[in-house]
């Protein structure tokens, strides 16, 4: 299983940035995939994850501001960030498990949000 992330840079403080990434490989029909990032120093924290069927969590930190999304048929899920701060600056990574008994986790590589004040 392979997570391919884009979308990332450098924008201000109120801009937006979409953030993309498509996983191809061997991968559970049903499944949650999401955003995950950690700025320099802090530990990785979840941002917002998405069902195969639609569900969503985020976290407290940026409901309001971002919206997930998720195209099953091209197994891409989305990151709409909307009214970016400085304290979103992190780099963002894309996740996906599936399973129940024995589950199975990938991480892509991390695409870097640096948001200027």
């Amino acid at each position: 299983v392979q997570l391919q992330a884009s979308g990332g840079g450098l924008v201000q403080a109120g801009g937006s940035l979409r953030l993309s990434c498509a996983a191809s490989g061997s991968i559970g029909r049903i499944n949650t995939t999401g955003w995950y990032r950690q700025a320099p120093g802090k530990p990785r924290e979840l941002v917002a994850i998405i069902s195969t069927g639609g569900d969503t969590n985020y976290a407290d930190s940026v409901k309001g501001r971002f919206t997930i999304s998720r195209d099953n048929a091209k197994n891409t899920v989305y990151l709409q960030m909307n009214t970016l701060k400085p304290e979103d600056t992190a780099n963002y990574y894309c996740n996906i498990k599936w399973g129940s008994a024995y589950v199975m986790n990938y991480w892509g590589k991390g695409t870097q949000v640096t948001v200027s004040s």
